[in-house]
């Protein structure tokens, strides 16, 4: 009954994961940012994203846009 109950638990996490928007990560740039050269593929999305700085120069991950 305790494995049952830890897996369900870790099944919850997993999925409320796929729902939670990592640390930096935006859909769009917002205004003052400036894009740097830095893209990368998001391993766990295998999106290529773009690294922009804010003024006070923390980072922020936006999707780039293709189309």
């Amino acid at each position: 009954m305790v494995i049952v109950i830890a897996l369900l638990g870790m099944a919850v996490v997993v999925v409320i994961s796929l729902f939670v928007r990592r640390h930096g990560e935006s859909d769009q740039p917002q205004s003052g940012w400036t894009p740097t050269d830095e893209l990368f593929r998001d391993p766990g999305t295998s999106r290529t994203v773009r690294v922009w700085l804010d003024r006070a120069g923390e980072r922020h991950y936006v999707p780039e846009q293709h189309g």
